[in-house]
């Protein structure tokens, strides 16, 4: 029997990163998972080391695999209890400098698609009475972040989304969290060219992408609005919320040009 409340769960971006951690979390404590990402061999890998995890192939870009994953979390023969919105990914550098269709493709990924699933997942959970929704934002939603401008907003939007979601769908027993984490090492350092991080910014800085599946499972189930991974995020989120937004602006930017 799982440990978890729910039996079944599907997870996006589940190919790497954060998302794959989710997806061996969940797989080895016996929930059935669909795995969805572009990369049908890397979850094929993965499914291959479970015995009960769904490979489904889809771009969350384009709107046919948007309405293919709309489709199976709305199926009836195989419900899906929990929804992990994870796929996402950013731009660094400044705005003028950067590619218009790449920065689409970001909103398109981190805002509509996680919209379109979220509503789909709402739509027959609330009916249910029941259901989990996890949507990954980012420490990023607390601030403005100069160079990664674009993701920062996507993120505030995520966040902004799933507290307003927390509260519509709290009293139909669906739990909705939005989790923030900060500094992870995944491959967005790599996609959003920020590979310098490793050594920009000290050891303690950064948080294990197993800390942070284990936090947002956790919050999850305990329906808290939005989880932040790690002592000194949980700090610095608390510090954001009383600091003068001139000032959150000046010292992200000072850190960006650090």
């Amino acid at each position: 029997m799982s440990e978890f409340p729910f039996s079944s769960a599907l997870i996006t971006g589940a190919s790497s990163g954060i998302g794959e951690v989710m997806a061996r979390r969940l797989a080895g404590a016996g929930v059935r998972v669909v795995v969805v990402a572009r990369r049908e061999d890397r979850l094929q890998a993965l499914a291959d080391e479970f015995d009960d995890v769904e490979v489904m192939a889809a771009d969350l870009l384009t709107m046919k695999g948007q309405r293919a994953v709309v489709a199976r979390i709305q199926s009836d023969s195989d419900p899906i209890e929990l929804v992990d919105n994870n796929a996402g990914f950013g731009t660094n550098g400044e705005l003028h400098t950067l590619d218009p269709e790449r920065l689409a493709d970001e909103v398109e990924l981190n805002v509509a698609a996680l919209t379109r699933l979220s509503h789909a997942a709402l739509e027959v959970m609330v009916p249910r009475g029941s259901g989990w929704l996890l949507n990954v934002s980012s420490v990023a939603s607390f601030q403005p972040a100069p160079k990664l401008a674009v993701y920062a907003a996507t993120k505030v939007y995520v966040t902004s989304w799933s507290e307003s979601l927390h509260e519509e769908a709290k009293p139909y027993g669906v739990h909705v969290t939005a989790l923030c984490p900060g500094l992870t090492p995944t491959e967005f350092q790599s996609v959003s060219n920020t590979e310098d991080y490793a050594t920009e910014f000290p050891a303690f800085a950064w948080t294990s992408r197993e800390q942070v599946v284990d936090e947002g499972l956790s919050a999850v189930v305990a329906n808290r609005a939005v989880a932040v991974p790690g002592a000194q995020y949980k700090v610095m989120s608390a510090a954001v919320n009383v600091t003068p937004r001139w000032i959150r602006r000046r010292v992200s930017a000072m850190v960006q040009r650090s």
